[in-house]
């Protein structure tokens, strides 16, 4: 059983999966490399091995041809004595008699044969395992008939040589492969350790960034590799977060500087009515009042719409309709409120959408264009390849081109004729957007001709077994 010290120096041993990327690359890269010397050493002395060997039996072949056909014209006794010279490879030569004798040899050749001469035939035979006296030796012969009679010739080479090399190689390659190991892992582990000093200066900026400045910015190193991409991404990023807060934080603002003023009058009217009872008539009703709760709910709904949009999107109960009757019933309604000239040239349009949110798109874009027209409003639509084109314009002062992207933002006010006073929120045409979004449209804004701003949305024209929704 392990003492509690023991048991305590286990728990505070590191464990693998806590080392860093820079100690399990360098471990990685050191075993791939030890394994890929071992293969390879193997290899190595295996074919240097077979090639040395392959040396020897061939100067031994050789060796036995020469003496064979020297002995087929000469005798024995006049053979030339190069042929029985020794070296490194071809350590021993006999020629044999048929019973068994040494009739001439090389100078270090034993006197008994070194093997049998019955082990040998007529034609060269190489003689190995236990025929053969010494393991280092590799022994070929041959029986050939002379006019002096028939001799067997023996010659032998010595592994001995060969197998000294392929040991030497091998110490030589176990004793360089630590190093070449501890190098590969050293420079393995600075080499990351240094390309993470860029990912760690990442970590800490984005630990340092808080949501009250999300203008701070990752460090982008001057490398044109994958954690330079992290760094633009994580920037990225960071923009649009920044962008988000600070729509966010715009919206509250300006949604609660919205609220403010219809409770404030509320309140107003309420305190009047507290202090003078007398006050709190049908008029002080008509008048503030309701007009002024009407105005917050309706700022409270239009909050809420937009919310449900961003959060997840519009909700759409898709069904066939024909689009006419709803923009003739706006038309209608503007004659009736205002002192307008409400102009309609409208085509019979069926479309797949919610009828719904349409009927507040079109409200939305006929209280924009009645809010600022002078003294005619024009509400046309037609069909364009597979669109339905539906464009609202009024007399009014105009958009400048600058900001005709800008107004379909949320609590975009351009100018006094938009003013609080006007009765716009600054929501309306934001509204208008993400219902035409929702829809598969697009809303533009343009110059009327003669004058003023047309608003135009485009809206595909399909069935509601053709939509996705």
């Amino acid at each position: 059983m392990m003492s509690p010290a023991a048991t305590r120096r286990l728990r505070l041993r590191p464990r693998p999966r806590h080392w860093g990327i820079a100690t399990r690359s360098a471990i990685v890269a050191a075993t791939v490399v030890l394994v890929a010397l071992v293969v390879a050493g193997a290899g190595l002395t295996g074919l240097l091995n077979h090639y040395l060997i392959s040396g020897i039996d061939e100067a031994a072949a050789t060796r036995l041809y020469d003496v064979t056909t020297a002995l087929r014209t000469e005798s024995p006794p006049d053979v030339d004595g190069a042929l029985l010279d020794t070296d490194q490879r071809v350590v021993a030569i006999q020629i044999l008699t048929d019973d068994n004798r040494v009739a001439f040899g090389s100078t270090d050749a034993p006197n008994t044969p070194l093997v049998p001469v019955d082990a040998v035939g007529t034609k060269p035979t190489r003689l190995t395992g236990n025929s053969v006296p010494d393991d280092d030796l590799r022994i070929i012969g041959q029986r050939v008939d002379t006019p002096h009679g028939s001799y067997t010739v023996l010659v032998a080479g010595s592994s001995e040589l060969a197998e000294t090399t392929v040991q030497t190689v091998a110490l030589l390659l176990c004793a360089s492969a630590p190093l070449v190991i501890a190098v590969v892992a050293v420079a393995t582990y600075l080499l990351v350790k240094r390309s993470l000093r860029s990912v760690d200066a990442i970590r800490a900026r984005v630990a340092e960034i808080s949501t009250s400045d999300l203008a701070e910015r990752v460090p982008r190193p001057d490398s044109h590799d994958e954690i330079a991409a992290l760094a633009d991404t994580m920037n990225a990023m960071l923009a649009r977060l920044e962008t988000g807060h600070n729509a966010q934080r715009q919206f509250v603002g300006d949604a609660s500087h919205e609220l403010r003023s219809p409770l404030a009058a509320i309140i107003s009217a309420l305190d009047v009515a507290q202090v003078h009872p007398e006050l709190l008539d049908q008029d002080l009703l008509d008048t503030t009042l309701i007009p002024e709760a009407q105005r917050m709910q309706s700022l409270i709904d239009d909050l809420l719409l937009l919310a449900r949009a961003d959060e997840r999107g519009l909700k759409l109960r898709v069904e066939d309709l024909d689009l006419r009757p709803v923009i003739e019933t706006e038309a209608d309604r503007l004659r009736r409120g205002t002192r307008l000239t409400v102009h309609t040239d409208v085509v019979e349009a069926r479309l797949s959408g919610d009828a719904q949110a349409l009927s507040r798109m079109l409200r939305n874009l006929a209280d924009n264009a009645a809010r600022h027209a002078h003294s005619r409003i024009d509400i046309s639509s037609r069909e364009q390849d597979g669109t339905l084109v539906l464009i609202i314009s009024d007399d009014g002062p105009g958009v400048p081109q600058a900001d005709r992207l800008r107004v379909f933002d949320r609590f975009v006010r351009l100018d006094s004729d938009r003013s609080r006073n006007g009765g716009g929120t600054g929501l309306g045409l934001a509204i208008v957007s993400e219902i035409v979004a929702a829809h598969g449209g697009t809303v533009t804004m343009t110059d009327r001709p003669g004058g003023g701003t047309a608003v135009s949305v485009q809206l595909p024209i399909r069935r509601s077994s053709d939509s996705s929704r």
